[in-house]
């Protein structure tokens, strides 16, 4: 702990209260506590996971868009033969049933914001063989549109970035680790990822991404895209599978996964990327996988709806939020 020692010198202001919102590295005398306190960096270690409002429709398998207060979940699976086209917008506090997508699908990629989002591939079929779709929507906040079709349809692939700079990345049937960008005219095959892989997470955009996790099995391993190649990175701690989808505006450089199933059990293991490496931090509440999932990166972070097997299909929500900064009480002795 950091001891009165350490700050002689400083400048102490002499207050009766805690100040509501202190800048980091301020440090203050409570009179009323009589203790020195002081403000120090919070972030994603410091964050925690709260109860949201649930769906209106339960389900798994979701295409994830925005950010914590204002998010998009689209489509699903609502059970063991239903596919659906719902889509409900999240305001911070609520779930409300907007234009549906215009056909049903599950498990796709995803991203963008709330205004200006996207969902790609899929399956809308039960049986899981091919052809899957090469679809390409686009929401405004309003209605639906159909944009370009990428090359190679499949489902369990990942994706990130905005409706003018995206990628997708793996997924089923076994297409390699195969990569497409998206420039807000059309879709171009890149170099593939060096993992194959379906059902990870993928952050940032056409430029710079990020793509961890996925099966067979439950991999660890993570790559990044600098635009032109994928780079091994740093594994994380605990590999998973059937992540949340939805990039939202994480970048490669801060980036929360949440949940997954790690080859025995759904998990609420929750983890952050710095650009670097990979840290535990606080755990949801509940295991889930197959959710979907808003985030603006390590600061914030929406989860909803999944899949706990074999038949429990969700409509939760929880909430990630890191303080900006988080306040110490200083050793005087």
């Amino acid at each position: 702990m950091t001891t009165y020692k350490n700050i002689k010198g400083i400048e102490i202001k002499y207050l009766s209260a805690d100040p509501p919102a202190p800048t980091v590295g301020q440090v203050w005398y409570n009179s009323t506590t009589k203790v020195v306190k002081g403000a120090i960096n919070g972030g994603a270690a410091a964050g925690t996971w709260s109860s949201g409002g649930n769906l209106n429709t339960t389900r798994n398998g979701i295409g994830g868009i925005g950010i914590q207060t204002a998010a998009v979940a689209v489509a699903g699976q609502t059970d063991s033969t239903t596919i659906v086209s719902a889509t409900e917008e999240y305001n911070g506090t609520s779930w409300t049933e907007v234009t549906n997508i215009p056909a049903a699908n599950k498990y796709m990629a995803s991203g963008g914001v709330q205004t200006a989002g996207w969902v790609a591939l899929g399956n809308s079929e039960f049986d899981g063989d091919p052809p899957f779709p090469n679809t390409f929507h686009l929401y405004d906040g309003t209605n639906w549109s159909t944009g370009p079709s990428t090359n190679t349809g499949r489902f369990g692939a990942t994706g990130a970035g905005t409706q003018t700079a995206c990628f997708v990345s793996a997924g089923q049937p076994p297409v390699g680790g195969l990569t497409e960008i998206f420039d807000g005219s059309s879709w171009t095959e890149v170099a593939d990822l060096n993992t194959v892989r379906l059902n990870g997470y993928s952050s940032g955009n056409s430029t710079a991404g990020l793509t961890v996790g996925g099966s067979p099995g439950s991999k660890a391993n993570s790559e990044t895209w600098n635009g032109s190649s994928w780079t091994e990175g740093n594994d994380l701690n605990t590999g998973r599978s059937i992540l949340g989808q939805g990039g939202g505006t994480a970048t490669i450089s801060s980036s929360l996964v949440a949940g997954g199933y790690n080859g025995t059990a759904n998990i609420v293991n929750t983890e952050f990327y710095n650009g670097t490496s990979w840290t535990e931090v606080n755990d949801l509440a509940t295991a889930v996988g197959s959710s979907g999932y808003a985030t603006s990166g390590g600061s914030s972070a929406l989860n909803f709806g999944g899949w706990n097997p074999p038949t429990s299909f969700k409509n939760a929500t929880e909430e990630f939020t890191a303080p900006e900064f988080v306040t110490k009480t200083f050793d005087t002795d």
